[in-house]
């Protein structure tokens, strides 16, 4: 049996970079995807989240992140903890650590992917991506198939 997969694109969209999880799940709705895989666009994250995300065996995150990798890296990191997110994670840091947190304490959090997408500046008010991001997008949708 398939695991239920949510995959969650976090950001903001008015804040250029911070926004390329919900460009990932723009892009991947226009792509016919298993029956056992839901999109969602998670916004900035929080602990609002808590309660959407319980009832899925497995959730990849797409979110991103401001680290010393040239803009438009991509990485996979398998969580386990919340203190295994790496550091500087983009302008909601503390919501989705938080949740994250309060879901390993109510035995609730599931198999967690974490794909990152490094940014340079996730300040500059502006609705489209850098061209590196924007370029990284078909690679972050290549490791989604791989994960489902």
């Amino acid at each position: 049996m398939e695991k239920r997969t949510l995959i969650l694109g976090v950001g903001n969209l008015l804040l250029k970079d911070e926004g390329v999880g919900i460009h990932v799940i723009r892009a991947l709705e226009k792509e016919t995807l298993p029956a056992h895989v839901t999109l969602m666009d998670g916004g900035t994250g929080g602990l609002h989240l808590i309660s959407w995300l319980t009832g899925y065996d497995h959730i990849i995150m797409v979110d991103a992140t401001l680290d010393s990798n040239p803009p438009g890296t991509v990485r996979l990191i398998c969580p386990k903890y919340a203190s295994d997110y790496p550091p500087l994670m983009s302008a909601h840091e503390i919501g989705l650590r938080d949740m994250i947190e309060t879901m390993i304490l109510t035995g609730d959090l599931p198999e967690v992917h974490l794909i990152v997408v490094s940014a340079a500046n996730l300040n500059e008010v502006n609705m489209e991506l850098t061209p590196e991001v924007e370029a990284s997008i078909p690679e972050v949708i290549k490791v989604i198939w791989g994960l489902i």
